[in-house]
């Protein structure tokens, strides 16, 4: 009994060891010091604190992101020229057109950035959705449980929404003119063979992924880091797992 209390109890300040969030924290107290004979959070607390800690902790992913050079500079996630149009850069940098490969890269990274933020209410609506089942299966499951729940139940929705939100970053950035550009400028090379990828569908799939791993490494994070642990609290609890 004592092990599956603590692992509940580990598992729950985890997820709100991802965020600041005060009204969390008032989660935990109100647990800690409420009327049951028990100190242990109950199921329904648990889960409650669970999806709190979950939106918090999935709009931080989000968050690194979302902003100037999340993707641009990150070379985890930093999108670039699909697989099938690395002939394509590899031919104009050797010919010296490398000043219009590298603003390509950029801009297709600058979409990216600019509709990452979309995730965060997909990611909300998947939370509140959570049943007993799937919360327990989080809380019992490996150290990418969260991350796992939120691609097997976001992932179709996900790229719907980002699809025309990448197509409208992708104009508004300036992106689909310098990936014309670079069409163009390489279709213009004798004897070349033509070639134009489907970029909307490419890059949604690159930032959804991007997404995806970034929650996954803030995740995991808690998980093994003890510097992440910042309260006394989080620091027994992590204790019993480091025993």
């Amino acid at each position: 009994m004592w092990h599956k209390i603590s692992v509940y109890s580990l598992c729950f300040f985890l997820f709100l060891s991802l965020t600041n969030c005060d009204t969390v924290q008032e989660v935990v107290n109100s647990t800690l010091n409420g009327s049951t004979t028990s100190s242990t959070p109950t199921n329904e607390q648990i889960i409650a604190g669970l999806k709190e800690a979950l939106v918090q902790g999935s709009s931080k992913g989000v968050d690194i992101l979302s902003v100037k050079d999340g993707f641009f500079k990150n070379e985890a996630v930093k999108v670039l020229f699909p697989p099938e149009a690395q002939k394509i850069e590899k031919t104009l940098r050797d010919i010296g057109a490398v000043a219009i490969v590298d603003v390509a890269v950029e801009k297709l990274n600058r979409a990216a950035e600019d509709a990452a933020s979309k995730a965060k209410d997909i990611f909300v609506d998947a939370i509140t959705k959570m049943t007993v089942n799937d919360a327990m299966d989080i809380l019992m499951g490996a150290d990418n449980a969260c991350t796992n729940y939120l691609k097997k139940t976001t992932n179709n929705a996900l790229f719907d929404a980002f699809n025309p939100v990448i197509k409208n970053s992708l104009n508004q950035v300036g992106a689909s003119d310098a990936w014309n550009a670079v069409i163009s400028k390489y279709n213009k090379i004798p004897f070349v063979e033509k070639i134009n990828p489907d970029l909307d569908d490419y890059v949604t799939n690159k930032t959804m992924d991007g997404v995806y791993m970034m929650i996954e490494k803030e995740e995991k994070l808690i998980r093994k880091d003890p510097v992440k642990r910042v309260t006394d609290l989080l620091k027994k609890v992590f204790a019993l797992q480091d025993n």
